[in-house]
């Protein structure tokens, strides 16, 4: 149950090394966005690890309505397609409507349903139907074995490759935690990814906006590496504290190569490769 992304050289699978999904939470303009691809790409480089370059041109959930959305979807895909054209590597980014499925899937190489739209199943439908890989966040209100239902949506618009993130359950105000048991369980649906920044997000936890214990990234990511996942997710920026969304639960992108390195040598030995 393996899912390849062509033509790049990048495979998620149980039995596969880790891919690694990272970049900024949202695009905030072109030179942001190069300057982050070119620094992440490298720190892959030098660990071994395969990129997939996330950053979404919308953050249509954020607290509140005067936090920083993104650049919007037409200029965002536009420097999408041009990280993708001078990095090599795949590009993804969130999709929230239907319409926005077909406007995106054509320069996007995975197509990512927020965890808050992992119900919605006109949404889901139109992302299966697009003939792109479909990666769907496990929502914080959500049980792993019900994401069975999610991925049979996705299946009914076509035959779109799936994968499953996992990205904390809510266990109280403003508090998520994450339970390991739900990796093996959605790996009996789809490959796995497991989100190490979101599941430290303290949601709403500033009142303006979102909080989050960026310290505890590394220990929830190695737990995840230890268990066998067929990816890592985890937002990365230059300079975390003065990002302009999620800054609490992104990794700084120059300690990010030393981190990989160590989730390398955990997904070897867990995987026998």
């Amino acid at each position: 149950m393996n899912v390849t992304l062509t033509p790049y050289d990048v495979v998620f699978g149980a039995d596969r090394p880790f891919v690694f999904i990272g970049g900024p939470c949202v695009i905030e303009d072109r030179e942001s966005a190069l300057y982050a691809a070119q620094a992440i790409k490298t720190a892959c480089d030098a660990a071994g690890v395969p990129l997939v370059y996330k950053s979404s041109y919308d953050k249509a959930n954020r607290s509140s309505s005067q936090a920083f959305r993104g650049v919007g979807m037409d200029e965002g895909l536009m420097i999408l397609e041009k990280v993708k054209a001078e990095f090599g590597v795949p590009v993804l980014s969130d999709v929230h409507t239907p319409a926005e499925v077909k406007a995106a899937a054509p320069i996007l190489d995975i197509l990512q349903i927020p965890a808050f739209l992992c119900r919605q199943t006109d949404l889901l439908v139109a992302a299966g139907a697009s003939g792109k890989t479909v990666n769907v966040k496990k929502g914080q209100f959500m049980a792993p074995w019900d994401m069975g239902n999610a991925v049979a949506k996705v299946a009914q618009g076509g035959d779109a490759q799936i994968l499953l993130t996992e990205r904390g359950t809510t266990f109280g105000y403003n508090t998520l935690v994450v339970d390991m048991q739900a990796l093996p369980i959605m790996a009996r649906f789809a490959p796995v990814i497991f989100d190490a920044g979101h599941s430290v997000q303290q949601p709403g936890g500033l009142g303006y906006a979102s909080g989050g214990k960026r310290e505890m990234i590394p220990a929830l990511a190695r737990a995840a590496a230890a268990v066998g996942v067929a990816g890592i997710f985890l937002e990365c920026h230059p300079d975390p504290d003065r990002a302009p969304c999620d800054g609490p639960n992104m990794w700084p992108i120059d300690r990010l190569a030393d981190l990989l390195k160590t989730l390398a040598e955990l997904d070897k030995i867990t995987k026998n490769l």
